[in-house]
């Protein structure tokens, strides 16, 4: 059996592809059970946070359990197997402990260094034991990735590099300013009062917030976060719980707002933001064109015949969408003699091919064969990954700050367009921390990872063996016991002290012989490609297969009943 994840995240896949693909607790119960049930898998459990969804198992068929994982992920979380199959990444193996280890690290998050990563990787470990689907393998792998991210925030200062979700997320709200100051004596609402909503509660008391209004579907879960808030001894915050129905009149007098629930539907329309608008502001909320859906009307998208013009000698698979295929942009990184042809041909370009209304054909041709001389000279027209930003209209003062932390969204995001408010969301965090800064830490936890897969390798190898290792050992105690047997048969007058004489000797020859031998073969599997040990063993010492495989089995038995951590 061999260790299996597949899996999409932010790295991997839009905010809209993780926001459709995302799991709530039934779905994620109900993949599991399917996924034990399938023929590939023995083990599995199910790691999805608010940017990644990933499905680990233990599988004997690598081909087989890709392509039965992938078709599970897709029907669980309804995006169809051919639009989700781009987007899905797969690890096999080491790779797969070391991406899971990666992940507890907070390596892979979207800010670098999150510790947050850790209580989610516990609650998977945890379920994944409720529902009796994680054995030897997962539980094993799902604690010490546990351990290791613990050990790199404890051994390093990675937690430098980066913060919780949600300190980001009040960041990008505050926009460069420091976050205590811009927070201090504001009003706060929390809407849910999960793990998530929890932090962010606690956050903002930290940050110096005047008050916290905490709203949630259950109004006990509510009152009991507003109850710890405010006896917490760290803060002076006031709090209080209001049923989900009091969040409308609660948004005409907070000054921010933080949501992740577990809804699946939207929680504030852009309706019910612009109402607490006006409510706050006695005038409508206007709406105003969206900062990003204004910048990719200002980049033109490349026609759509243009990839069908003969003659054009741009490699159109390369080019980023959005950017003209006969601009600036398109035609980065290519050498003067293709520059050069290219000129030519959007010289003779028809109307259909040009940029609608922007450039002419011939201006074109002119810029690229200025680029094509500078390219002659200096080798290549370095690549643009983005168009140049483009002023837009200012837009007013916000009175209400969003931040919404669900997957799928708790916030409609036509709110971005709503005058008067501004919302963060996964989508623009995702956005914000490409750009973010390493810090040097970073190079000493991927060192701690690199050790502890290996670590983590040589005592699942060596593990490997142990099922054989004893079924040697039992197959030499019925040996010893029938030797004994047939002595007593011969000498039916020996006395109890020299029988318990005899067989202790007996054990003891035996126990020196495989002593050494079975030491040693535990120190040969622990290394690379030491898996063969096993079998030399069990044909040296014809051990039946089946006894072998019943140690095993009762071995992940007792991993899968023993429940949660």
């Amino acid at each position: 059996m061999s260790l299996l994840v597949v899996g999409l995240s932010h790295r991997s896949a839009p905010v809209s592809v993780l926001e459709r693909a995302s799991l709530n607790a039934d779905a994620q119960t109900k993949l599991l059970h399917d996924t034990v049930a399938a023929e590939p898998a023995a083990e599995a459990a199910v790691l999805a946070t608010c940017n990644r969804i990933e499905l680990y198992a233990d599988v004997d068929k690598f081909h087989a359990g890709v392509a039965e994982l992938s078709t599970l992920l897709a029907q669980h979380s309804g995006v169809g197997l051919e639009e989700l199959t781009p987007y899905l990444y797969v690890h096999y193996e080491d790779r797969a402990v070391h991406h899971l280890f990666s992940v507890a690290c907070g390596l892979d998050s979207m800010v670098v260094g999150e510790g947050q990563i850790l209580g989610q990787i516990k609650d998977s470990l945890a379920r994944a034991q409720e529902l009796h689907t994680a054995g030897r393998l997962l539980n094993d792998l799902f604690q010490q990735a546990l351990r290791v991210g613990k050990r790199a925030h404890s051994e390093t200062g990675i937690d430098r590099a980066g913060q919780s979700l949600v300190t980001f997320g009040l960041e990008q709200l505050a926009q460069g300013a420091d976050v205590q100051r811009w927070i201090r004596g504001r009003k706060a609402l929390v809407i849910g009062a999960g793990s998530m909503s929890s932090l962010a509660a606690a956050t903002l008391a930290r940050s110096g917030v005047g008050e916290i209004v905490v709203a949630n579907r259950t109004l006990d879960r509510a009152e009991r976060l507003a109850r710890i808030l405010t006896e917490g001894d760290d803060t002076d915050v006031l709090a209080r719980a209001i049923p989900m129905e009091s969040v409308p009149a609660e948004l005409t007098r907070v000054d921010i707002a933080v949501s992740c629930t577990g809804a699946t539907g939207l929680v504030l329309t852009a309706e019910a933001v612009a109402a607490a608008v006006q409510g706050r502001t006695g005038e409508p909320a206007v709406r105003i064109e969206d900062d990003r859906a204004a910048a990719s009307r200002r980049t033109a998208a490349p026609p759509a015949s243009a990839g069908t013009d003969e003659g054009c000698p741009l490699d159109l698979s390369a080019v980023q969408p959005g950017f003209s295929v006969m601009g600036e942009a398109a035609v980065a990184g290519m050498d003067a003699a293709t520059l050069e042809q290219h000129a030519a041909w959007v010289a003779g370009a028809t109307a259909d091919r040009r940029e609608s209304g922007r450039r002419t054909p011939g201006a074109d041709a002119e810029l690229i064969g200025a680029l094509a001389a500078t390219a002659a000279t200096a080798g290549r027209i370095p690549e643009r990954r983005r168009p140049e930003p483009v002023a837009g209209p200012p837009r007013p003062a916000p009175v209400l700050f969003l931040l919404d932390l669900a997957m799928p969204r708790d916030i409609d995001a036509a709110v971005h367009r709503l005058a008067g408010v501004r919302l963060v969301d996964i989508e623009s965090l995702a956005e914000a921390s490409a750009d973010a800064p390493m810090a040097a830490d970073v190079d000493q936890v991927r060192r701690i990872v690199s050790d502890e897969v290996a670590a983590f390798g040589a005592a699942q190898r060596a593990a490997h063996i142990t099922p054989t290792v004893v079924a040697l050992r039992a197959m030499a105690a019925d040996v010893v016991a029938g030797e004994i047997a047939r002595l007593e048969g011969r000498l039916p007058g020996l006395d109890d002290k020299h029988r318990a004489e005899i067989t202790q000797t007996v054990r003891r020859v035996v126990d020196k012989l495989l002593h050494a031998p079975t030491v040693r073969v535990k120190q040969l599997a622990a290394e690379p490609g030491g898996a063969g040990y096993a079998d030399a063993l069990r044909t040296l010492f014809d051990l039946d297969p089946e006894t072998v495989a019943a140690v095993s089995r009762a071995g992940d038995s007792t991993e899968k009943n023993r429940g949660p951590a």
